[in-house]
């Protein structure tokens, strides 16, 4: 059986405005671009997988309840514009802060690559011909560890990381294969890559 090729996206800050912690619909505002990004995705036949850290769970700001329903609304509005995501990954944990049992040092949160095995086990996908794109290095460093390109787009937090004075550095192990304005111009790369590849 043909192993399909995905491209996994970050939530906050790609494909919806970052806002601290998500703990409102209100606060949920699709980026520009975002919803024409993942209908290319679904049409050229890749996988649209979100892999999204989601610690407010651990600090007690809103239930894994809460980001299922944000999931299902951001799948909604994502479909009356003739689009999809074919599947959610969250990791509701947090090393050293917050409530238990979601207090715990997982394999989930990015950096680990736990929410991209998961993923190429549940949708059979092949790591080494897939993409993320996201707006942190631990991103690209999650990527980079299972095999996948990255891309990092300077929407959300981005733009403050390619500052010379960001407080978080790029390593080899965070290092994006391309950066992309935002989410469209980071799938439309994507695209180019998989046409020149094939």
């Amino acid at each position: 059986m043909k192993k399909n090729t995905a491209v996994f996206l970050d939530r906050d800050g790609t494909i919806n405005e970052e806002v601290g912690y998500l703990d409102s619909l209100d606060k949920l505002k699709i980026i520009p671009g975002a919803y024409e990004a993942i209908r290319l995705i679904n049409e050229s036949g890749m996988k649209a997988v979100v892999i999204s850290n989601q610690a407010g769970v651990a600090r007690g700001f809103f239930t894994e309840d809460f980001v299922k329903i944000t999931h299902e609304h951001l799948q909604t509005a994502l479909r009356q514009e003739g689009a999809y995501i074919d599947n959610f990954y969250h990791c509701p944990h947090h090393p050293t802060e917050g409530i238990e049992p979601y207090r715990q040092d997982c394999n989930c949160r990015k950096p680990a690559p736990g929410m991209l095995l998961r993923a190429a086990q549940d949708l059979n996908i092949d790591l080494t011909r897939s993409y993320l794109v996201g707006d942190r290095f631990r991103d690209m460093e999650a990527a980079k560890k299972v095999g996948v390109k990255g891309v990092l787009v300077k929407t959300g937090y981005g733009q403050e990381l390619l500052q010379d004075d960001g407080p978080d550095k790029e390593t080899a192990e965070s290092k994006p294969d391309y950066i992309a304005a935002d989410i469209l111009e980071a799938v439309k790369w994507i695209l180019f890559q998989v046409a020149s590849f094939s």
